[in-house]
């Protein structure tokens, strides 16, 4: 495979395969690496990379993935005529010791390699009519660097809805591009420093797992940080400053519509409209419970759902 070292993952365990994994950078890594994955930070990235996180637990979206890979590469194989044979290989390059490519397919008879994805309806409008899907693109630039093969075909299952194919041709410029940016990260690995903070909730919540509460009672010097402290202060009485002024505007327009669901000025629409919420009540079902009658401890409350809505799709609550 055009020099790659193939590590068998045959016989190979999920807690095997995600230790192995540790050991470098892998294609689901190389987005969250560049900052622009929904699943994962930088931070998270390099947490895993260094041992501070557990193993991630797996989930019923990725079993459902790996389960129907077998039959999305078979629909790929019907609307293409190729077919793809499997790997069951980690392949390292040693141009990039801090890479590594776990390919689902690759394409027989070409020089090429196969992904195949399943996802929700909910994602369909991402895959239709664009050349080549964003949030899988960096992986396979990824893929074509480790394994030096021409193009990547990316086979994609929207369950219930439709199955969709594209292909991606190797551009060399790219692939020094992404090489660069993670031979960067992976020195940050080596060096155990961790990347920058980026604001992302994903990155505090791994930030909250990886130190846990104690009872030390531990104090540190941050006086390096006094000017970051003062923005944050600062940023911090804005934002109450907003709140409160944005609640005033809400109040104010709330007392306009009265019993109006509705108001209307230029472009915006402002609604205030009755809802329903059915729940149980644990009043009623104590008084009822020996006979579990559901239907006589449902209760339906009603309330008013405030929204501003611009007529281009904006809205706010």
């Amino acid at each position: 495979m055009n020099g790659c070292k193939r590590v068998s993952t045959l016989g190979m365990s999920r807690e095997e395969w995600l230790e192995k994994r540790k050991g470098s950078i892998g294609g689901s890594d190389a987005a969250a690496i560049l900052g622009i994955s929904r699943f994962a930070t930088p931070y998270t990235v390099w947490a895993d990379k260094t041992g501070r996180l557990p193993p991630a637990e797996d989930t019923e979206a990725a079993r459902q993935g790996r389960d129907l890979e077998e039959y999305v590469a078979r629909r790929w194989t019907e609307a293409t005529g190729r077919r793809g044979g499997k790997v069951n290989a980690m392949l390292y390059n040693q141009a990039y010791p801090f890479a590594h490519a776990d390919v689902d397919r690759r394409v027989i008879g070409e020089n090429a390699g196969l992904e195949c994805k399943t996802t929700s309806s909910i994602s369909l409008k991402k895959f239709r009519g664009v050349e080549f899907p964003e949030q899988y693109y960096v992986q396979c630039v990824h893929y074509l660097a480790v394994t030096g093969w021409d193009r990547w075909y990316l086979a994609v299952l929207v369950l219930g809805r439709e199955f969709l194919h594209y292909t991606l041709e190797r551009d060399q410029a790219e692939i020094d591009a992404l090489m660069g940016a993670e031979r960067d990260f992976w020195l940050l690995v080596e060096n155990d420093t961790p990347p920058g903070m980026d604001g992302n909730e994903l990155t505090s919540s791994a930030l909250r797992e990886v130190y846990e509460a104690t009872d030390r009672g531990d104090v540190v010097d941050l006086q390096e940080r006094e000017m970051l402290l003062l923005e944050y202060r600062r940023l911090l009485a804005v934002r109450t400053e907003n709140e409160r002024r944005i609640r005033q505007i809400k109040q104010t327009l709330m007392q306009d519509l009265g019993g109006a669901e509705e108001g209307r000025c230029g472009n915006f629409r402002v609604g205030w409209k009755p809802q329903k919420r059915v729940f149980l009540s644990a009043e009623k079902l104590r008084k009822v419970y020996p006979r579990l009658d559901l239907s006589k401890v449902m209760s339906v409350a009603k309330y008013r759902r405030f929204s501003v809505q611009e007529e281009n799709g904006h809205a706010t609550d």
